[in-house]
């Protein structure tokens, strides 16, 4: 009540001044933002590794109708050297006079010279750059990141847009593709096992639509070659492995289903198996995995996997009733069964002679004994065994 009479004892003209001071810093101010004509909307980074330091090709967003094409997401690569990250983003700015922003930076791609070594140098920057979101993907390529982020993608007018396509959640649900994010693999390596992953990037070529000037563009239509322009094709069913920020191994395409698997993480995923002799392929209904670890002796690393599988198809000619039957025969489940097992069976000995603890074994006992992980700590992945337990069942 005594709120309200002072309102209204307010005179009129405080009102007025308010409503001025308002409306001016609304049209005089841009609350912090910087002018979109002066800033350098970083997509994606590829980071290389220089006699001297650092490499970085930043793709920033142009504005569209561009000479480079007429829709879609329009961009620019720019490449610059320095000692640090920092020095690389700095000389972005020099050369553009764009003020780098990475607010929408969903990329960071390391390439192959640069994982040779603690990564954690190349991703210093971004780790500490407030404006980087944790979620920003990172992956590795074959080759030279610079040259994957530059290239021109035969799927979107980006590069880094045709990229992150293989990392949907419909591709993480097959199973062919895993991924990390700057935050959960900063997270592996300052734990206790020290451990991570990322996808392994791989570019094929895929010959373009020859240049016509009739034709409305798009992300091949530049170029005037007399073949058309060269466009990529990219892949990432392979899957890095890291020890104390270097990669240290390889996983192929079967041990990242297995990996995946093993996390529980697949519907929809495909894998083939054999009856007579023959190829059918089986796709992944429902997928229970986990890895636990067992010290009351030795230790135990026990990996168990059950899927619930459908019949997807056959690799011969089969009658009518078969093709209306989506259930598996027991030959199908023990070929699809010994697959699995083999799948684990190698993810687990990649990891062994890599000495990448990828299921966090260390982590595992440093929560559960402090005791028993000062004992271990230093050969537990060495010294562990795994107990393999698979279980295909036939969709009912």
């Amino acid at each position: 009540m005594k709120l309200r009479k002072f309102i209204q004892t307010i005179p009129m003209k405080i009102y007025v001044l308010l409503l001025a001071i308002v409306l001016f810093a609304f049209f005089s101010n841009d609350f912090g933002l910087v002018d979109i004509q002066k800033t350098a909307i970083i997509l994606a980074a590829g980071i290389d590794k220089t006699e001297n330091g650092f490499s970085l090709t930043a793709q920033i967003a142009v504005p569209k109708g561009s000479d480079r094409t007429t829709g879609g997401t329009s961009s620019v690569e720019i490449e610059a050297e320095g000692e640090t990250v920092s020095d690389c983003i700095s000389l972005i700015f020099s050369k553009t006079g764009w003020v780098p922003k990475l607010v929408f930076c969903d990329l960071i791609v390391l390439g192959e010279d640069a994982v040779k070594e603690d990564v954690i140098a190349y991703l210093n920057y971004f780790l500490r750059n407030e404006y980087m979101p944790d979620s920003c993907l990172l992956a590795v390529c074959e080759g030279k990141a610079n040259e994957l982020i530059a290239s021109k993608s035969a799927i979107d007018d980006a590069s880094s847009l045709a990229i992150e396509k293989l990392f949907s959640d419909a591709a993480v649900k097959s199973g062919k593709v895993v991924t990390n994010t700057l935050k959960d693999f900063a997270i592996g390596y300052y734990g206790v096992s020290g451990s991570g992953y990322l996808p392994f990037i791989r570019m094929t070529d895929q010959q373009g639509e020859q240049s016509d000037s009739s034709s409305g563009g798009g992300s091949g239509g530049s170029g005037g070659g007399d073949g058309g322009e060269m466009q990529k094709i990219y892949s990432a069913e392979e899957t890095a492995i890291f020890q104390n920020g270097k990669m240290v191994g390889l996983l192929p395409r079967e041990q990242t289903l297995a990996f995946s698997l093993l996390q529980g993480n697949v519907f929809t995923g495909t894998f083939n198996a054999e009856e007579d002799g023959k190829p059918v392929t089986l796709t992944v209904v429902r997928n229970k995995g986990g890895v636990s670890l067992n010290v009351k002796e030795a230790p135990m690393a026990e990996l168990s996997l059950e899927v619930t599988v459908r019949l997807c198809c056959r690799g011969i000619t089969a009658p009518i009733e078969d093709i209306a039957s989506d259930r598996i025969s027991g030959e199908i489940a023990a070929s699809a069964k010994a697959a699995l097992d083999g799948y684990v069976e190698g993810l687990w000995r990649t990891c062994k002679e890599s000495g990448c603890d990828l299921f966090n074994l260390n982590r595992m006992l440093y929560r559960s004994s402090l005791k028993k992980y000062s004992v271990w700590k230093d050969s537990l992945l060495r010294s562990a065994k795994a107990k393999i337990e698979t279980n295909v069942k036939s969709m009912k």
